[in-house]
């Protein structure tokens, strides 16, 4: 397979120019799992691993590979796994926050095209969470649309209802309503789908990603389970890949994901909430925090009903969010770069013993 279709354009050629060794090549991260890697250049899919001197430089786990990532590998002419050397610029990306008290970015995916977040109806909707894959995504320069799925287990009065909720919140999104069971919304969504473009599905266990996969391939390519008893699907995918699909564009199916964490979504925060951010533009001090200042436009908005309560509400926390994070993280560079000039400071030392 040629590496354009694969995604490879000319922006990536721009970048790789300058780190491309010789005895080397661009590959593709098909999988990550636990640390091992899947890689495809135009000679096949090959395992790979991190060369020694890349492991040691990185300066982050963020900066590791992670699906999606070109990378510049050396092949063994005797086989066995290719050797990755270096990560090409990201065009995309998809991070958050690192699950538990960690203060740190955990990758995702890169170089994605379109994000598909997916929200099954009835026992899965939830707006709040909805703004957090947005504002994600947006942070990441990445376009989303929304999936509706499992319209079938709801009365159409609620599908309506759900549909009327998501237009309001989301007025910008795109959406796509859906089923699994019956085949509603499939063919909308397959239209979708542009050959050597990079896809992307994001929600919650047990929202239909695996079975969409299925359906979208054709057969049953990925393990799926039943749901369980109140309707909530089985969580099944526990590696993150991308897979290309017969009509040559690229879907990358990623865990359920039971933390969402926002941390330098700063500007992803303001891209999902441009209506706040346009109200803001108008309010009488700069530096304004929309609460309880005098004239302050987000708040005129909120009190006159031009900006529902809920939306506002979900604004403000998840700012709060990013911003407490933001300076965790910023406390925590400090104190990586000290302990690290302490490190080679004592290394000296020990040389001139």
């Amino acid at each position: 397979m040629e590496l354009a279709a694969l995604g490879f354009d000319d922006w990536f050629e721009r970048y790789s120019a300058a780190v491309l060794q010789p005895g080397q090549s661009v590959a593709r991260v098909m999988a990550v799992d636990r640390g091992a890697f899947l890689v495809r250049d135009q000679d096949g899919e090959v395992p790979a691993e991190l060369a020694g001197t890349f492991r040691f430089a990185v300066g982050s786990a963020s900066d590791l590979p992670c699906v999606g990532d070109w990378v510049c590998v050396q092949r063994h002419a005797s086989g066995g796994p290719a050797v990755v050397h270096s990560v090409l610029r990201r065009k995309t990306i998809l991070r958050r926050k690192c699950p538990g008290k960690s203060v740190d970015f955990q990758m995702i995916a890169a170089n994605i095209d379109i994000a598909f977040i997916v929200q099954a109806c009835g026992w899965d909707f939830n707006l709040a969470r909805l703004d957090r894959y947005l504002v994600i995504a947006n942070e990441g320069a990445i376009e989303s649309w929304i999936l509706l799925t499992k319209i079938d287990t709801v009365s159409p009065s609620d599908l309506e209802d759900t549909v009327t909720h998501v237009r309001r919140r989301c007025a910008f999104a795109n959406l796509v309503v859906l089923s699994n069971t019956t085949g509603v919304g499939l063919e909308e969504l397959r239209a979708l789908l542009v050959p050597g473009r990079t896809y992307c599905l994001l929600g919650s266990s047990g929202v239909g990603k695996t079975t969409l996969i299925n359906r979208l391939i054709g057969r049953d390519a990925l393990d799926t389970k039943a749901v369980s008893g109140t309707g909530e699907g089985v969580h099944t995918t526990s590696r993150r890949q991308l897979l290309v699909l017969d009509g040559g564009s690229m879907l990358i199916d990623t865990p359920g994901m039971r933390e969402l964490g926002l941390l330098g979504a700063g500007d992803g925060l303001d891209d999902t909430f441009s209506d706040i951010r346009e109200q803001a533009e108008r309010c009488r001090f700069a530096d304004c925090s929309h609460t309880d200042e005098p004239g302050c436009a987000v708040r005129l908005a909120v009190d006159s009903g031009n900006l529902s309560e809920d939306r506002y509400q979900s604004y403000l926390k998840l700012r709060k969010e990013t911003e407490f994070h933001d300076l965790s993280y910023v406390e925590k560079r400090k104190k990586d770069r000290s302990f690290g000039r302490f490190v080679k400071t004592a290394q000296k030392s020990m040389r001139k013993l």
